[in-house]
Parts: structure tokens; sequence; C-alpha cells
């Protein structure tokens, strides 16, 4: 449960404890009041009726409030069906994947297999999920041809193992035109993915 969370469901509770406050016979007020000061002058029923009607216009507003903050926290917040239903359609859409790297090794079309697992998820987060918040954990002895990641999302208690493999296509290799019609130097090398998700960390 997000912090956010928390604080509305505290609100609530506080809420429930106005009315439950508003809900007081005046007679045991009277009665409490006498005990503690006996010399105190008596209230009058007036100060009760405006006394419960502050007590749960008060609660009003707090229930309003709150539930407005649980549907703030929604959206700031992944929940675990949220985060499995992305895993999977990012898994999808990786799945076979084409992509080129340069003589460096470096990919073309993304900065690291965190970066485009992360991209890929948040994507496929549907409306309701938030545009932030997943963080894709790379295992020790990852490798740029067999590499396992953990996913998690900020508000969700879930985990998914995600294996990327990766394997050479030299059919999507592509080398741009060379000035004056000659050979170009520059060659980048394709590769396709193989990627499969499974619940739990990795």
């Amino acid at each position: 449960m997000d912090t956010l969370t928390k604080l509305n469901t505290l609100s609530l509770i506080l809420c429930a404890g106005l009315v439950a406050m508003a809900c007081v016979k005046a007679d045991r007020v009277r009665a409490w009041r006498s005990s503690i000061n006996p010399s105190a002058p008596e209230l009058p029923d007036a100060a009760f009726v405006v006394g419960r009607v502050t007590l749960v216009t008060v609660a009003a507003i707090g229930v309003y409030a709150s539930l407005q903050g649980f549907g703030v926290a929604d959206d700031l917040s992944w929940d675990d069906r949220e985060l499995s239903s992305a895993v999977q359609h990012a898994r999808d859409d990786l799945d076979g994947y084409m992509f080129r790297v340069d003589d460096s090794g470096t990919p073309d079309y993304f900065n690291s297999y965190e970066s485009l697992l992360e991209d890929k998820v948040v994507e496929n987060g549907g409306g309701d999920a938030p545009q932030d918040g997943v963080t894709a954990t790379a295992a020790d002895g990852n490798t740029a041809d067999d590499a396992y990641f953990t996913v998690t999302a900020e508000g969700a208690d879930g985990a998914f193992c995600t294996h990327i493999e990766r394997t050479r296509s030299k059919k999507d290799d592509y080398s741009p035109p060379g000035l004056n019609g000659r050979e170009s130097f520059l060659k980048y090398r394709g590769y396709r993915m193989a990627v499969t998700a499974e619940q739990g960390e990795c």
C-alpha cells in the first residue's frame, strides 16, 4: 500500500470517528460534562444540533476528499493486474524484435535492454496505469546474448522475470550507401530477440 493510499484510509477512519461523535446522545454528553465540571452552565439543545451538523459536514467533506484521493493514488501507482498485463504485452512486442548494432556493439534503436524493457512495459500499461515507475533490474552474469531482468513497478507487489536472448540475423544486416557509389565501410549487424516472461523474481 503506497503512502497516499494509507493517508486516504486514515482519513476515512477519522471521518468515521467524527460521525460516531455526532451520534452521541446529548444526555450522555451532559452527564460527562457535569462529572468533570459540576458548576458548568447547562448546554442548550441548539448547541448539540449545531455540533452534530458541523461534525457530519466535516466528515462528509473528508469522505469526499478521501475518495478523490484514492482515484489519484490509483493513477499514480501500479497494481498487480496492470503490471501483469503490461509485461505480457511487452513480451509479445519484443519476441522476434529486430535491431542492429554498430561496430562497437551499441544498439541503434535503444540504449540498453533495461531501458527498452521498461519503455515497453509502460507503453503497454493501458490508460489507467502510470507513465513511469517501472524498473527492470539486471541479473548478475548477464551478457549481450543472454540476459535476465526482474521487472517491478511502484505500487505493485508482484514481479516478473523476463529472459532476453538475442540471435544473429545476417539477413537484417545493413550498410549505408558510400560516397560516389562506392561500398561503405560502415556495417550494422542485425539481431533478433527471443523473449519470455514468468511470474516471480529472477
